[in-house]
């Protein structure tokens, strides 16, 4: 299992991104957290296996239907928070 976070910007707010990405860790199994940032991105923290992280790093690419992805910056993930499920911070 790794933690990786995920920095998605472009049109990702205000278009479900959120939502979409919560219920798309749900569908994976997922856990960790997806919020908005105020530099107008998202934020996506998740815990996974690497076949599993593969599946949302290529859903994250797309997002939702109305999202327009331009860049996606991923790191590993350092912070002091357990991942026990899948949340949208607010």
């Amino acid at each position: 299992m790794v933690n990786k976070q995920f920095f998605i910007y472009g049109r990702v707010q205000g278009v479900g991104f959120r939502f979409t990405t919560w219920r798309e860790a749900q569908k994976l199994g997922l856990s960790g957290f997806v919020k908005n940032r105020e530099d107008g991105s998202v934020e996506v923290v998740v815990r996974a296996d690497l076949s599993t992280l593969e599946k949302l790093r290529s859903w994250l690419q797309v997002g939702p239907r109305a999202a327009k992805v331009n860049k996606i910056v991923e790191q590993d993930y350092k912070g002091e928070i357990q991942l026990t499920d899948f949340s949208i911070k607010h």
